[in-house]
């Protein structure tokens, strides 16, 4: 990440886009991944309104002391299976996050999450770590799910 504010994750999941892009969209899938380890978010503390205007809002929860933080976006653009925005206008600097699902060739999809407009506070390691965190749970849980490798919603 630059002092712009702005940085990329790449991950490649063995999964279809739209088990992806479900996975980012229903509070049925986010809760059992969204936020940092030690943090638990309830499919009742999710909002989404699945169109470009709609609301996008989750609560989670400390898991040791009970404390709380909500996050409040509004979706830009909506097109499933390939992408997915959404910006935060509540933060200092209006943060944009960009998720785009790029099939491959052998049943693998990268998952590319571009943010911009992040504020200072997130340029530092511990932030990037934070959120590199949130991936990995997002990487378990979708390993779950994949045909072959765990139980699969049809």
């Amino acid at each position: 990440m630059t002092t712009s504010g702005e940085v990329t994750y790449r991950r490649v999941h063995l999964a279809p886009p739209e088990l992806l892009f479900d996975c980012m969209t229903t509070p049925e899938h986010l809760t059992h991944f969204w936020g940092p380890p030690g943090t638990t978010t309830p499919p009742g503390d999710i909002v989404i309104d699945l169109r470009p205007g709609g609301a996008f809002a989750t609560t989670t929860a400390d898991t040791t002391d009970g404390t709380t933080h909500t996050t409040r976006a509004v979706y830009v653009e909506v097109s499933r299976p390939g992408r997915l925005v959404w910006s935060e206008p509540d933060s200092e600097t209006t943060m944009r996050t960009t998720i785009t699902f790029v099939p491959l060739d052998d049943a693998r999809t990268e998952m590319v999450t571009h943010q911009t407009g992040l504020p200072a506070a997130y340029w530092n390691p511990e932030s990037r770590i934070g959120f590199t965190t949130a991936l990995d749970r997002f990487d378990a849980y979708v390993s779950g799910l994949t045909p072959g490798r765990g139980d699969h919603p049809k």
